[in-house]
């Protein structure tokens, strides 16, 4: 493995700019175009060295491919790239500022997905696109029938006993074309319907299946879905050294805003994974409901938190519990368990 020399590749769907750098001399000994025909073979005759990669479209791929033949390969995400672009935005540019961004120290790397992870992946963004189009159907579909006057209650339900009831009326003033249009909305609806329940006994045929989504089920709050999630987004958990980097990975830890020794701490915010962390709210939401007169040492805390903070931050701070138990199950292989046993200290 060369120490003193550094590659950094801009992807791209068909061609690929490498700039390879002697960090020794300090020196750009190739920045060029390759196809991608020719990336590999390229590879192929330099020494193994280091790697790095903007965390975009194939990245993961060509990973896994550069790590095959030997090289070390680090991601970056592309907003820690952006500040060492000096000059104007060209493929040339970018290569070398992803080299320089990975060679910064505590540059923070995005963790490599395996096949098993992105297959796992796919799945969720299918299925979550999916929801998102019923929501706008039936957004849509509201909106259409407020235009003729005719209001339905708040849900899927109530707007499908609204719809059937207004097409058999024919006293309002829907056009045959209209009630047509009505009736095809609900007939998508219905598809959509039935695509997702099959794409959810997928996700939960794979949660059964994948060991450590498997695993994780045992953690309250966390279910199929939120498995799979996890399990793609943190990996084996070597990604971060400890598990308040997987929570902030999660975008589950306050932002902050810090200035003259003044620490000011704000939300969470919208950024990071924004489909994971509205999973693990919403499941933690569920414990609260359920936490009842559990005494377990989680229950006793997290029912002080509500009384404390109120509901909604506390879970958050479950949330971000369940992130950093998960971040430990996964980078020691260990099973959970609700109550951990402590060592007793040690007596002089």
């Amino acid at each position: 493995m060369s120490k003193h020399t550094a590659i950094g590749i801009d992807l791209a769907k068909r061609v690929f700019q490498v700039c390879l750098v002697d960090t020794r001399h300090r020196a750009v000994r190739v920045n060029k175009v390759l196809k991608r025909s020719e990336l590999l073979d390229f590879m192929r005759r330099q020494a193994p060295c280091r790697v790095y990669l903007e965390a975009c479209g194939g990245a993961h791929y060509w990973g896994r491919q550069f790590s095959a033949i030997g090289f070390e390969v680090s991601l970056i995400a592309p907003q820690f790239v952006r500040p060492f672009r000096k000059g104007h935005k060209t493929d040339a540019n970018d290569a070398l500022a992803i080299v320089e961004a990975g060679l910064r120290p505590g540059m923070r790397f995005v963790a490599r997905k395996g096949i098993e992870q992105q297959d796992l992946q796919g799945l969720h963004r299918v299925r979550e696109r999916l929801i998102k189009q019923r929501t706008q159907l039936i957004n849509q579909t509201h909106g259409l029938l407020q235009e003729y006057g005719l209001v339905s209650g708040r849900g899927q339900r109530a707007l499908k006993q609204t719809l059937w009831r207004v097409l058999e009326d024919a006293q309002n003033e829907l056009t045959p074309m209209m009630r047509a249009l009505l009736a095809e909305q609900m007939t998508e609806l219905a598809q959509l319907n039935a695509r997702i329940a099959e794409l959810d006994q997928r996700v939960r045929q794979q949660a059964a299946t994948v060991v450590p989504c498997r695993e994780l089920q045992a953690i309250g709050g966390v279910g199929p879905v939120v498995a799979g999630l996890l399990y793609c987004a943190l990996g084996d958990g070597k990604a971060f050294a400890n598990g308040r980097q997987a929570a902030a990975y999660v975008g589950l830890t306050p932002r902050q805003y810090s200035s003259g020794g003044k620490v000011s701490l704000v939300g969470i915010g919208r950024t990071a994974h924004g489909q994971l962390k509205a999973a693990l709210i919403r499941g933690a939401h569920a414990v609260i409901k359920t936490l009842g007169h559990k005494d377990d040492a989680r229950s006793r805390w997290l029912r002080a938190l509500v009384a404390r903070a109120g509901v909604n931050k506390a879970a958050v701070a479950l949330a971000n519990k369940t992130v950093r138990t998960a971040w430990a199950m996964m980078r020691h292989g260990e099973c959970y368990r609700l109550e951990y046993p402590h060592t007793p200290a040690m007596t002089a």
